[in-house]
């Protein structure tokens, strides 16, 4: 009979638990106090990672990022608009296809994919999602030139594509333009909290200290191009 190697079942075992982390992880609820961005990074620390990530790539504060997905899906990775219904009864299509956290249609996410491919890239992640608002935003400051600290009418861009914002479509939404300047209200917020308690955050997980930590890297000092 074959003997497996020393250090077989330890290994196997720490597989497992590190699957069973990222199970919970992925399945985690939305956090409970949704105005308080310091609690909700308390909550899920590697959002704030993945948060500044997207903020150093694209040079969108993670205010921003985080108070688009918060007024959006509320911090529900597989939310959806409401059905329409048949004679008021029968559960009908959806509205659109906007889903998940960031409630990104089908076609621009295609196009997010196709200019960033990756493996695994979902709605429901929100490593992905995050990455895709910085992407997102960043063109729109670009075409549009909209100051990257606009945040009200970068969600205008955001929820009515940017072809709609230059018709002015959202003019004659006014609830459109309300909706908007709650975003930049929750992002104005967001920012002010995240002066108080963001350090906490930046040396916080196993490897980060001395060079590894990512408060003292290369990639802290500012958005890339």
């Amino acid at each position: 009979m074959q003997r497996r190697p020393e250090g077989f079942r330890p290994a196997i075992a720490a597989i497992v638990a590190a699957l069973l982390v990222t199970a919970w992880v992925l399945r985690a609820p939305p956090p409970p106090a949704q105005r308080d961005l310091c609690g909700i990074f308390e909550r899920h620390p590697h959002w704030y990672d993945h948060a500044r990530d997207a903020e150093v790539r694209w040079g969108i504060p993670t205010a921003t990022l985080m108070a688009f997905i918060q007024l959006e899906s509320g911090f529900r990775r597989g939310a959806r608009p409401p059905r329409e219904y048949l004679f008021d009864v029968i559960p009908w299509k959806r509205m659109s296809s906007a889903y998940g956290y960031g409630q990104i249609q089908d076609p621009v996410w295609g196009e997010y994919i196709e200019e960033r491919p990756g493996i695994g890239r979902s709605r429901r992640h929100i490593d992905d999602v995050l990455d895709f608002i910085g992407w997102y935003n960043r063109a729109t400051v670009e075409r549009l030139g909209i100051e990257p600290d606009n945040v009200k009418h970068l969600y205008l861009a955001y929820h009515q594509g940017r072809t709609g914002y230059r018709r002015g479509d959202w003019r004659r939404k006014p609830a459109i333009e309300n909706y908007a300047e709650r975003v930049a209200a929750r992002a104005a917020d967001y920012s002010r909290q995240l002066s108080t308690c963001a350090a906490r955050f930046d040396c916080d997980g196993l490897l980060e200290f001395g060079p590894w930590c990512s408060a003292s890297g290369p990639d802290r000092s500012g958005a890339s191009t």
